[in-house]
């Protein structure tokens, strides 16, 4: 079975616990405004892997990874979940830590066979990094073109199986970096019992040039970046969120 993946990363610092060799999968089905990487988003594209060949590739700075593992992101990972299956099945076989970066848009609570490979995923998956774009349905879809009820309904999932999670959560002014949408993200989060780690990561204008490189409109042209000392009052606003329900 073949991969399509858009690169690698060797040495990720940010993208789960130590250092990681992280497999960015192409294809994704949202279209979020601030999103760096575009040229993710179409699937059957890019380069062709095994599982093999990519556990290969790990194993050739492994020294390196002693504190860390690999990580899938994307693009979407769960679009190919039959491919990460195999990859994290055979990572674990050999003794490798596993860690998906995942929106959570592909899961769907009615798909009985969808869920049933979910649950296989999750068997041999160490850490779910689970991206919540924005608390709020109809602002979700502005921002993603997507709605955000499976995404809530997978983190719910998770925590009744007893899944390790990380939250992530991107603040854009005017867009998620609002006091009531950060309360509510903490009154959903307070019913997660099995969150390790709330990330909240600024917005910023990285990937700007790539949408000029593919002749695609930026949406956010005129946003300013925020900075580290606003992820931190965001955090702590979900946490009030959090304690006080």
């Amino acid at each position: 079975m073949f991969g399509y993946i858009h690169s690698f990363e060797s040495f990720g610092t940010v993208d789960g616990p130590g250092v990681r060799f992280v497999v960015f999968f192409q294809g994704c089905p949202m279209r979020c405004l601030y999103c760096h990487n575009p040229d993710t988003w179409t699937v059957n594209k890019g380069m062709q892997y095994t599982a093999e060949e990519i556990i290969k590739k790990f194993k050739r700075n492994a020294a390196f990874y002693t504190t860390g593992g690999i990580t899938a992101t994307g693009g979407e990972p769960m679009l190919q979940l039959d491919f990460l299956i195999e990859l994290f099945t055979l990572a674990k076989q050999n003794g490798i830590n596993t860690c998906l970066d995942t929106s959570g848009i592909v899961f769907d609570p009615d798909n009985k066979e969808l869920i049933s490979k979910i649950d296989v995923l999750l068997s041999v998956c160490d850490l779910v990094m689970l991206d919540i774009k924005h608390i709020d349905d109809s602002e979700h879809k502005r921002l993603t073109s997507r709605s955000n009820k499976n995404i809530l309904r997978f983190a719910e999932y998770m925590d009744n199986k007893n899944v390790k999670m990380r939250i992530r959560h991107v603040i854009v002014p005017e867009i998620t970096y609002k006091r009531e949408e950060l309360l509510d993200l903490g009154r959903f989060l307070k019913k997660i019992k099995n969150i390790e780690k709330i990330e909240v990561l600024p917005y910023h204008t990285l990937g700007k040039a790539k949408y000029e490189n593919l002749g695609i409109e930026y949406p956010l042209a005129d946003t300013p970046q925020l900075t580290e000392a606003d992820a931190e009052n965001a955090l702590k606003i979900i946490k009030e969120g959090m304690k006080n329900g």
